[in-house]
């Protein structure tokens, strides 16, 4: 008698055992009654009926998902191998569990493919230049997708995105070349501004002729500090050289006009003596 008390206690410790399950701070469980859904329970210390009742546990941690390497052709038909890291919980471990039956599984191939489409519609400088804005049009594609199944999309980032080397020489002299259109740019609008600066000046340099002689002699002393040689080029403007050769003009030809005064003079006298 002794013994069958001890078997039968023996047994009802074990089924005790088999029903009280102890669920994490991060875990829940989806309890099904005779095969229908019943509730979510847990955390803690929660009670299984042996046969009638069935749980499973589900994790509602974010999940780190490293997407495989894909193979994409961008609209201007440039083969490249994408590949990205997905991260994602689980906000509803009903749906979960019932709507979907491999969640992690349906995610990595919904994501796949999604990279592969989504990243098809793209140049590859906006693939190079427009992470943000993929990652995000990515995300939330996947995140209306996994939304029935209870899991929540929290970020999606490109991590590499490998081309072929021939690309990649044709990349570097593309972007060679905008650097010199853009070097040739700024040089031509730098002399643009100057031009016009020096046209400015010229103007206020004009209205006031003493200001003309002021900037040569401020000229003359830099020159003297910076050249080293005993030589020193002074600029004359043109006007002071050609008012230098009219006043020279002048009396050239008042001496030209007295020469011929005494000639005239001296054959007259000479043909009244004759």
């Amino acid at each position: 008698m002794e013994t069958a008390l001890i078997i039968v206690l023996a047994i009802l410790i074990s089924i005790l055992a088999s029903a009280i399950r102890i669920l994490r701070e991060y875990e829940r469980g989806v309890i099904f009654q005779l095969g229908r859904f019943w509730r979510v329970k847990g955390p803690g210390l929660i009670i299984v009926i042996p046969i009638i009742q069935q749980m499973v546990r589900v994790d509602l941690r974010t999940v780190v998902m490293d997407v495989p390497s894909q193979d994409v052709i961008s609209r201007d038909n440039v083969s490249v191998g994408v590949n990205a890291v997905l991260y994602f919980r689980v906000v509803d471990p009903e749906r979960a569990i019932i709507n979907v039956e491999d969640f992690y599984s349906a995610v990595s191939q919904l994501a796949q493919t999604t990279l592969r489409s989504v990243l098809g519609q793209h140049e590859l400088d906006e693939m190079l230049a427009e992470r943000d804005k993929l990652n995000a049009h990515i995300q939330e594609i996947l995140d209306q997708q996994t939304d029935n199944w209870g899991v929540k999309v929290a970020n999606v980032e490109i991590k590499h995105v490998d081309i072929d080397e021939s690309m990649v020489r044709a990349i570097a002299q593309q972007a060679e070349a905008e650097r010199a259109r853009r070097a040739k740019v700024i040089h031509a609008d730098g002399e643009m501004q100057a031009a016009e600066k020096l046209r400015d000046a010229a103007e206020i340099l004009g209205q006031s002729p003493a200001s003309v002689q002021l900037r040569y002699m401020q000229t003359l002393v830099t020159v003297a500090n910076e050249n080293e040689s005993s030589s020193i080029i002074f600029p004359l403007p043109l006007e002071f050289l050609r008012a230098f050769g009219d006043s020279s003009s002048a009396p050239a030809a008042g001496a030209g006009s007295g020469v011929t005064t005494p000639a005239s003079s001296s054959s007259g006298a000479s043909s009244s003596s004759t």
